[in-house]
């Protein structure tokens, strides 16, 4: 039985992998950070509510014992600065993966990136290259396993909504074709992306990069 830890949970990836513990057998307890509550009742779920999540050490007591991280919380970067999106962005992840690694040096640490992060830090793009020196920060820890999600495509399912209204308009209108589409090894959904971190706890994975495809492998 395995204790977990998500952030964003209240956004659309990180619901769809606090669902994916809540059915599992083998997760026994939920430990959920946000900075507000997502409104759901299980005898798994327990939740920190954080307004500044590079504070994240002083709760390190309630930290302790977690076998996964699934690090789910992300902003968009429309319209931010890059110093803003930084500190958003690897801030936040570099605090709660040096707090965590300190507690649960063990711990299978999962993060979302997203498609087009960017591994060497020097692109053209601002998101990609703060992403990718997330990522690269967190790998380079040590922790047991370290899998960074690499989500592009991305259908919802179980009732599940993103929190920006374009998408969810474009989702209605997908949802005639969502039998065809999920069938696309490129295309992932919220469901598979949630079972995939279920099982990076068991399973043993090549790639610590998973773009979709590698998402839905891992996922089955």
């Amino acid at each position: 039985m395995y204790n977990v830890i998500i952030t964003g949970s209240t956004g659309m990836i990180g619901k769809g992998a606090l669902l994916a513990c809540l059915n599992s057998e083998e997760i026994q307890e939920v430990l959920l950070i946000n900075r507000s509550s997502v409104g759901m009742e299980s005898p798994k779920i327990k939740e920190l509510l954080l307004q500044d999540f590079t504070q994240v050490h002083e709760y390190s007591e309630q930290l302790k014992g977690y076998d996964a991280c699934f690090h789910c919380m992300g902003v968009s970067a429309l319209g931010m600065s890059e110093d803003k999106y930084h500190q958003l962005t690897f801030g936040v992840s570099k605090s709660l993966a040096d707090t965590l690694f300190e507690l649960n040096p063990d711990l299978v640490f999962c993060y979302v990136s997203g498609t087009g992060t960017d591994s060497s830090e020097n692109g053209r793009i601002m998101w990609a290259r703060v992403k990718g020196k997330t990522e690269n920060y967190i790998l380079s820890l040590g922790f047991k396993k370290a899998y960074m999600f690499r989500p592009g495509f991305v259908l919802p399912e179980d009732g599940i909504k993103s929190k920006t209204k374009l998408y969810n308009t474009i989702y209605v209108l997908l949802t005639p074709f969502y039998s065809w589409i999920k069938n696309s090894k490129n295309v992932t959904t919220t469901r598979k992306i949630g079972k995939a971190m279920v099982h990076a706890l068991t399973k043993e994975f090549s790639k610590s990069l998973l773009e979709n495809k590698d998402i839905n492998k891992l996922a089955e």
